[in-house]
């Protein structure tokens, strides 16, 4: 085994410091782009004590950047603090703990100056390069599809409102909603609503309260076209009318019980179409087909609520051989694996196989939930309910930055667009780099050799020019 070329390692406080993360300079760049540390100064400013040396936004953007770097806890701010000459002067762990309880404290007045900050930044964004292909308001490419899902994230100590859930864990379930970039980028979480352990995945009133909070984050001009996209556990009545009521479209997984395999029992065998794959491609041995016409009409019930779907509503199934080992459930006929979804979407172009390729690109919100548990979501450090509903805005944040960065400084058909969180770290964020003093001027030196230079590069000259 040939030993280490490092014979010794040597702390020398004369030589100018190194920088550990110095891509992160991007992130920097991309929220004065956004203007993200003025709005969350100025949304936080009632918070700031009169004597207080460090601002609550930039405390707040601090851990932002600390999560986008990897940390998962607030005592991971020790990274962005040991590098003053990237960040400038950053909070203590004391008086970060201080301003997350005085926040938490007043969590109905702060939680919403918070997230208008966030709104404010985002249509800062899409203003100078909108995230998604297509014009805004149209449905070639310009939609804006919105995926809600919620998660769990467990909790290893008895923290406030950490429940069993209904997978036998015990934690939360927060409620999470994302814009899908599309397939050159993405996505960007608009919510994340914290929620006790034992909350439901179908409940309507959670899916109907955190579709409001999306659509508050999105630009004005941007709601018109929007597309609300859900498994199964937000097909509800109640939800459906809200998004009809909103003039929304939606498309919503549609629980294949006997009602279901009865209409499929009842359509013809002309009705099948070929279903194709995401490159339009027939895919083998799967088929779709509406049963709109074969379903029953809902039976009256003594559950608040409306008692019929909405009038526009089709129901689409889709039949497919299952891969080898797959367990086949009581309502799949002859061998056939059924999955269903709802949709109130017509028009020129949307063909059966079309509908059913959009609404299984919904598998992307499972990609944004992996991303954020990677960025700070896995953990919820405190043991206050309202405390970790902040550090859920702070991974908003985090996340945010990490996908503003992309959208902004670099062409939406760079590879990098579609980097993961890990990955962007590995190769961008975490280059060591050397301040160099020369000129008056401080330059960044790094790696002659590495990998990714051009990216940083051309990334740091486009934050520069936008």
């Amino acid at each position: 085994m040939k030993r280490s070329r490092v014979s010794s390692v040597v702390l020398d406080p004369v030589r100018e410091s190194l920088i550990s993360s110095s891509g992160a300079l991007l992130l920097g760049e991309a929220a004065r782009v956004a203007g993200l540390d003025r709005l969350l100064s100025s949304a936080l400013a009632p918070w700031r004590p009169a004597r207080a040396i460090h601002d609550p936004g930039k405390v707040l953007l601090d851990l932002a950047s600390a999560v986008a770097l990897g940390g998962d806890c607030a005592a991971d701010l020790a990274v962005v603090r040991a590098q003053p000459d990237l960040f400038g002067p950053v909070a203590s762990d004391p008086t970060v703990s201080r301003l997350v309880t005085t926040l938490a404290a007043d969590i109905e007045a702060a939680l919403p100056a918070i997230r208008a900050a966030r709104a404010q930044a985002r249509a800062g964004v899409w203003a100078r390069r909108r995230p998604l292909s297509g014009q805004a308001g149209t449905r070639e490419g310009g939609q804006v599809i919105l995926d809600l899902d919620a998660t769990l994230v467990g909790a290893h100590s008895e923290k406030e409102l950490a429940q069993p859930t209904h997978k036998r864990t015990f934690g939360f379930s927060p409620m999470c909603v994302f814009v899908d970039h599309g397939e050159h980028g993405t996505g960007e979480p608009l919510v994340l609503q914290l929620r006790g352990g034992k909350a439901s995945p179908w409940d309507k009133e959670d899916h109907i309260t955190a579709l409001d909070l999306a659509l508050a984050q999105l630009p004005e001009q941007e709601r018109g076209q929007v597309l609300v996209r859900t498994d199964s556990g937000g097909c509800s009545k109640a939800f459906l009318h809200h998004i009809t009521e909103t003039g929304l479209e939606y498309s919503i997984g549609f629980p294949a019980h006997e009602t279901v395999k009865s209409a499929i029992e009842a359509i013809p065998a002309q009705a099948w179409r070929a279903a194709v794959d995401g490159d339009g491609e027939p895919r083998d041995g799967a088929q779709v087909a509406e049963i709109t016409a074969w379903m029953p009409t809902p039976t009256r019930n003594s559950r608040p609520g409306p008692n019929h779907w909405p009038a526009q509503m089709r129901v689409i199934v889709r039949r497919e051989r299952p891969h080898p080992g797959a367990q086949l459930r009581l309502v799949d006929p002859d061998g056939w694996r059924i999955t269903c979804f709802a949709t109130n979407t017509t028009g020129p172009g949307w063909t059966l196989a079309a509908l059913e390729v959009r609404h299984r690109q919904r598998a992307r919100a499972e990609d944004r939930i992996r991303a954020l548990k990677d960025t700070g979501m896995r953990n919820l450090p405190f043991y206050g309910f309202a405390q970790n509903q902040i550090w859920l805005e702070i991974v908003s944040l985090a996340a945010e930055l990490l996908a503003w960065t992309q959208t902004l400084a670099w062409d939406p058909h760079e590879p990098a667009r579609r980097w993961e969180p890990k990955r962007l770290r590995l190769r961008i964020l975490a280059v060591a780099g050397r301040i160099i003093r020369t000129g008056r001027r401080r330059r960044l030196r790094l790696p002659r050799e590495w990998p990714w230079n051009r990216l940083i590069d051309t990334g740091w000259h486009a934050l520069r020019t936008t």
